[in-house]
């Protein structure tokens, strides 16, 4: 990813927390139902949280799974100050400051997570990424993706968009926070829900599919077969 991103989401890195709750009309259901997909299969769980930002995926992970032993990596050190000060009485809980893109972790995980963070990736980087995930991934182990998704077609997505934006209305965003998210529009890099199942399965995530989707906002999941 690249620096303009990272100081994008430094700059609202105090209003995030608020904000996202505006921004995503489906914010409950797509957080928690992302995390609903995580079984228990050892004691604890070792999850690698990708574009962790401040926490807050992690924070309904742990609502679960109390003793589950997160590791969160994000670009922008001003989001995980604030993971930071949320997870300051939890001993389970590592930071690292980085491009999850091209940092390589030599630990597996039950579970690879992230929300609303590989979209700003290229395609590219994104086919590349599922197979690095693929490969930090226990057998039996799952990715799970709460993301940002395009439409199947101009029309559908031009309707979405227009929806989402009535929406972010009613929620009572102020004007000046739908300028800036906006302007955040243009940094994201979307795919659709085929796509990246796709990309999944060529990663070698024999399963993969979408669990949830409303609107542009989807939770799509892929497990590693066990004995992989």
């Amino acid at each position: 990813m690249n620096q303009k991103i990272r100081d994008t989401f430094d700059s609202i890195a105090s209003k995030y927390d608020i904000n996202r709750k505006k921004l995503i009309p489906c914010f409950d259901d797509l957080y928690s139902i992302s995390v609903s997909l995580i079984r228990k299969t050892s004691l604890p769980l070792d999850v690698l949280d990708l574009g962790a930002g401040t926490g807050l995926l992690t924070s309904f992970l742990l609502e679960k799974y109390v003793d589950a032993n997160v590791t969160l990596i994000d670009m922008a050190s001003g989001m995980m100050d604030i993971a930071r000060m949320r997870f300051k009485d939890k001993r389970n809980i590592k930071y690292i400051i980085g491009d999850y893109a091209d940092y390589d972790f030599k630990d597996t995980f039950d579970a690879v997570i992230s929300a609303m963070s590989i979209h700003h990736l290229p395609h590219a980087g994104k086919r590349r990424l599922f197979t690095k995930i693929y490969n930090y991934l226990k057998p039996g182990g799952i990715f799970v993706n709460a993301e940002q998704v395009l439409g199947n077609t101009e029309t559908i997505e031009s309707y979405y968009k227009k929806e989402w934006e009535n929406l972010i209305r009613q929620n009572g965003l102020s004007e000046d926070d739908i300028a800036a998210w906006k302007e955040r529009l243009k940094l994201d890099r979307e795919a659709t829900i085929c796509q990246q199942i796709k990309w999944l399965k060529e990663a070698s995530f024999a399963d993969a599919d979408c669990v949830y989707k409303f609107y542009k906002f989807a939770v799509i999941f892929g497990i590693k077969q066990s004995g992989r």
